[in-house]
C-alpha cells in the first residue's frame, strides 16, 4: 500500500512538473498599490501648512520648514542666497552665535538655515528646547555684519577655486549656454556680485520672503500627531503673514541647432564634455516615469548605454553618465564624462550615436526589465527612511500631485514599455538640437569639433571670446618683448644672473594645520623642494645635475622618463625667463584677458620637456600675475624685493584636491645653500 502511494505522488509529481517551461522567465506579478505611510496635514491661520509623520523607530525629531519662494533671480547681487543662511544663523538679538553654538551642542542637536529653509533636530527629549531655538533664529536674526564680510571672502575664495576646475568651469558655462546670463537659472557669481552685497541686502532677502503664508513645516519623528500640532500652534502662530508675489518665470529659448562651445583650458590633458539643453519635464505629467527608466538605460549607470560604450568598449574614460531633470519651471537633459584630449571627437561620436540609437531603436526587454528592477530597488530603499513620506507629501502639495501619486509609482513603472521609451526619446532625445560644452586644451580639441556644430569660445568667466581676435589684438606685440620688459620688471637680467642660490618658503592653513613647502634651487642644476604638514614631511623632490629623487611619506618613487622628468630637471632652473629663447622654449601670445581688474597679455609657453603653461603678463607693469599648469593656478597678489630682486609675497594657489588657499612667501638669495643639500642617496 504504502509502495503504491509512493507511486502515486511520484506520478503527480511528474505531471505538475512537466508543465512548467523552464527554458521561459517566469512572469513577474502584477505591481500593486503600495501603502507609502500615514501622515497628517494642517494649516494654522496665519497659512502655515504643517505636515506630521510619526514614526517612533528612533527617539529623535526632525523638523523642517520650507518656502515655496519659486526661482529667484539675485542680477547683480548674485551668490546671495549661498551666503544668506551662515549669516542668519549667526545669532539673534539675544543670542550670539558662540551661546546658540553651545546650547546646541549641549543637545546634540543641530539647527541649520537656508535662503528659502529651515531645520532642526535632536532627541525626542530636547524637542521643545530645540524649537525654541530655531524659532528665535527665525525671529530674531541679527545679521551681524562681520559674518556677511567673512563669508564673502569664503565664498570668493571658492569661487577662485571653481575657475580652476573643469567640471565646475563646464556645469557654469552649461547654464549660461542653456539659459543666458540674465536668466535666473543662467546668472553667475562673480566676486564683483559677491562685493556688491550688503547687510541690507540679507535683511531684504528675509523679509520679503520669510513668511509663513508660503511655508510649509514638515515633523519627523517620535512624535505624536497630538504634541506634534500642539507644538506647531505654540511655536508658530504668531509668525505674521504677508503678501508674496511670485517672479514670473521665463522659459528658456529652444535650441535649434547643435552648437559647440569651449573653454579653452591650456593645461589640461582631459576634457570635460557635456551635452546639454532645457527641457520640460514637470512632476505628475504621463512622461515623468517613463523618462527616469529611458535615463537608466542610457546613461543612468555603470550598465547603461554610454558607460559600457565609452568606457568598457573603446576606453576613452572613467565613466560616461546622463542625467534628465524634472522641474516645476525648466529641468534639463545632460550626458557626460571626462576624456582624453585625443578621443574627445571621438567621445562626441559615440554620444551622439547612443542618442541616435535609443530614438531609432527599441530598447530590448532584459535592457528594459534591468532598468525597471533598478528604480523599483531605489523606490524601496527610499521608503526606508522615515522621512520619505514626508517628502512624498511635501512634493505631492508643491506640485498639486494626485493624493495616490508615489501609491501608485510601482503600477506605472510597471506598464512602461519598449515602445513607450522609444516615444519619449522622439520627444526629449534631441541629438540634432543640443548645446555641446567641452572645457580643454583648445588648439588639440577645437579643430576637429568643428564637424559637430558651429564653435563659441567662452572663458572661465563666462564671456564670450574670440581667439582669432585676441590673438589680433596682441599680433604686434613681440613675446620677447613681454619676457624683457618681465625680467627688467623684477630686477634685471644682470641682477637675476649674480644669484647662486634661492629658498623660498611657502606657509599657509589647510584644515587647521600648517602647510609648509620649501623650495632651494642652486645653480640651475640643482634643486630640493618638501611639503610637510604640521612638521611632518609628506614629499620631497630632488634634482641634481640630471639625478633625480622622489620620496613620498618615506617611500621612493620611481620617475619613468618622459616628460614629467625632464620636467622636474627644468624645475631647478631658477629664473627660467633668462633661458627662454636660448633653451628651445616655444612661446605664443594668446590674448589679452582681465585678472584681478588688471589688463594682461596671456602668453602659452610650451617647455622643451613638452609641459604646457600660461603666464598673465600685467600690461601695466610687465609683472607676472597670474600662472596656469598641470599642477595647479597660482595667482600673485603681491610682490616683495629681496636682494634687489621682486618675488611674489603673497599668492593664491588654486591646488588640485585642496581648493583655493592663500599663501605667504618668504624668500632668501645667496644664502651659501651647501650642495650636501642636494645629496641623492
Amino acid at each position: 500500500m504504502k509502495k503504491l502511494l509512493i507511486m502515486a505522488l511520484a506520478l503527480i509529481s511528474v505531471n505538475t512538473f512537466a508543465q512548467v517551461d523552464r527554458s521561459k522567465r517566469p512572469e513577474p506579478a502584477a505591481a500593486r498599490e503600495i501603502k507609502i505611510g500615514d501622515y497628517e496635514s494642517f494649516t494654522l491661520k496665519n497659512g502655515l501648512k504643517v505636515i506630521v509623520v510619526e514614526n517612533d523607530k528612533l527617539p529623535t525629531v526632525a523638523w523642517t520648514l520650507s518656502l515655496n519662494t519659486g526661482p529667484i533671480t539675485e542680477g547683480d547681487k548674485s551668490g546671495l542666497a549661498g551666503m544668506f543662511g551662515q549669516v542668519m544663523r549667526a545669532g539673534t538679538t539675544s543670542k550670539s552665535k558662540e551661546v546658540l553654538d553651545e546650547e546646541i551642542d549641549f543637545m546634540g542637536a543641530s539647527v541649520n538655515a537656508g535662503a528659502t529653509s529651515m531645520s532642526a533636530f535632536s532627541l525626542s527629549k530636547y524637542k521643545e528646547d530645540v524649537l525654541k531655538l530655531m524659532t528665535d533664529i527665525l525671529y530674531n536674526p541679527a545679521f551681524p555684519e562681520d559674518e556677511l564680510e567673512k563669508v564673502k571672502k569664503q565664498t570668493i575664495t571658492g569661487l577662485a577655486s571653481a575657475k580652476d576646475d573643469p567640471n565646475s568651469i563646464s556645469s557654469i558655462i552649461s547654464s549660461i549656454v542653456n539659459y543666458g546670463k540674465e536668466h535666473t537659472y543662467g546668472e553667475m557669481t562673480t566676486e564683483e556680485t559677491v562685493a556688491n552685497i550688503t547687510i541690507e541686502d540679507v535683511r531684504n532677502h528675509y523679509k520679503k520672503y520669510f513668511k509663513p503664508n508660503i511655508a510649509y513645516l514638515v515633523v519627523v519623528g517620535d512624535i505624536s500627531k497630538k504634541d506634534a500640532q500642539k507644538l506647531a500652534k505654540k511655536y508658530f502662530s504668531d509668525w505674521k503673514e504677508g503678501d508674496f508675489t511670485p517672479e514670473n518665470f521665463v522659459q528658456p529659448a529652444s535650441v535649434t541647432k547643435t552648437n559647440v562651445n569651449i573653454v579653452n583650458k591650456a593645461s589640461a590633458v582631459q576634457s570635460v564634455i557635456n551635452i546639454t539643453y532645457p527641457i520640460d519635464n514637470k512632476p505628475g505629467t504621463t512622461d515623468v516615469t517613463k523618462l527616469s527608466v529611458l535615463n537608466q538605460i542610457l546613461g543612468g549607470s555603470a550598465s547603461a548605454r554610454l558607460f559600457t560604450n565609452l568606457r568598457e568598449d573603446k576606453g576613452y574614460t572613467y565613466g560616461a553618465y546622463s542625467s534628465i531633470g524634472s522641474s516645476r519651471y525648466s529641468a534639463t537633459f545632460s550626458a557626460n564624462a571626462s576624456v582624453r584630449n585625443e578621443v574627445t571627437d571621438s567621445a562626441l561620436v559615440e554620444f551622439f550615436n547612443e542618442m541616435n540609437r535609443i530614438r531609432t531603436e527599441l530598447v530590448t526587454q532584459e535592457e528594459l526589465d534591468l532598468a525597471k528592477n533598478s528604480l523599483r530597488g531605489s523606490f524601496a530603499r527610499s521608503l526606508e527612511s522615515r522621512s520619505t513620506v514626508a517628502q512624498f507629501a511635501l512634493n505631492t502639495q508643491l506640485n498639486n500631485l494626485p493624493e495616490d501619486y508615489y501609491a501608485t509609482y510601482l503600477k506605472r513603472l510597471d506598464a512602461i514599455t519598449a515602445k513607450d521609451i522609444q516615444e519619449v526619446a522622439m520627444k526629449y532625445i534631441r541629438p540634432d538640437k543640443a548645446n555641446v560644452i567641452v572645457v580643454g586644451k583648445a588648439e588639440e580639441i577645437a579643430p576637429k569639433l568643428k564637424q559637430f556644430g558651429p564653435i563659441t569660445y567662452y572663458d572661465v568667466d563666462g564671456n564670450v571670446v574670440d581667439p582669432e581676435a585676441q590673438k589680433a589684438a596682441v599680433g604686434s606685440v613681440d613675446a620677447k618683448a613681454i619676457i624683457d620688459k618681465y625680467v627688467e620688471a623684477i630686477g634685471g637680467a644682470e641682477k637675476l644672473e649674480s644669484v647662486k642660490d634661492v629658498k623660498a618658503v611657502i606657509t599657509t592653513s589647510v584644515q587647521g594645520q600648517t602647510l609648509t613647502i620649501t623650495t632651494m634651487q642652486k645653480g640651475n642644476t640643482m634643486s630640493k623642494q618638501s611639503t610637510g604638514i604640521s612638521g611632518m614631511t609628506l614629499q620631497e623632490s630632488i634634482v641634481n645635475n640630471g639625478e633625480v629623487k622622489v620620496t613620498v611619506q618615506g617611500q621612493t618613487q620611481e620617475i619613468p622618463a618622459g616628460p614629467q622628468l625632464d620636467g622636474m630637471k627644468e624645475g631647478a632652473i631658477m629664473f627660467p625667463e633668462l633661458f627662454y629663447f636660448k633653451a628651445g622654449y616655444n612661446l605664443e601670445m594668446t590674448g589679452l584677458e582681465t585678472v584681478n581688474g588688471k589688463e594682461t597679455y596671456v602668453m602659452t609657453i610650451k617647455s622643451p620637456s613638452g609641459a604646457t603653461s600660461k603666464k598673465y603678463f600685467s600690461k601695466e607693469t610687465g609683472l607676472v600675475v597670474k600662472e596656469e599648469s598641470i599642477a595647479g593656478t597660482q595667482e600673485i597678489m603681491e610682490y616683495q624685493e629681496v636682494g634687489g630682486i621682486k618675488f611674489p609675497k603673497k599668492i593664491k594657489l588654486a591646488i588640485p584636491g585642496l581648493g583655493t588657499i592663500e599663501a605667504d612667501m618668504k624668500v632668501e638669495v645667496n644664502t651659501g645653500i651647501q650642495d650636501s643639500e642636494f645629496a641623492i642617496k
